[in-house]
């Protein structure tokens, strides 16, 4: 049975129609999303502010707040991010496995 809960959820206050200023709620992720995610979304020069928060320690979800120059959609921006970062991680794999398959690093015997 899969999870109700949806992944990403724009909360309220945001401004409408063009969401130039919006905070997203991310289902599910913590400061190592969250931080990775600002990082990517201060990399656009159209956005003009971002930053997330964890809101309660207890609570399994961060909030990304994106505020964008010429009334630009904040969610266009977080999708690219997301797309961006996930571009990132798979070029990352990719050299490791075959800086891996290399064989070319050192190795450490466990001594008793």
């Amino acid at each position: 049975m899969s999870d109700p809960t949806p992944k990403i959820k724009i909360l309220q206050g945001a401004l409408e129609p063009d969401l130039s200023a919006a905070t997203y709620q991310i289902h599910d992720e913590s400061h190592t999303l969250g931080n990775a995610l600002r990082w990517m979304l201060m990399k656009n020069p159209k956005v003009e502010f971002c930053g997330y928060s964890v809101p309660h320690p207890s609570e399994n979800h961060i909030h990304m707040r994106i505020q964008m120059y010429d009334n630009l959609s904040s969610l266009d921006a977080l999708l690219q991010a997301l797309s961006n970062l996930d571009d990132l991680c798979i070029t990352i794999d990719e050299a490791y496995q075959k800086n891996l398959g290399e064989g070319q690093y050192e190795r450490w015997d466990e001594q008793s």
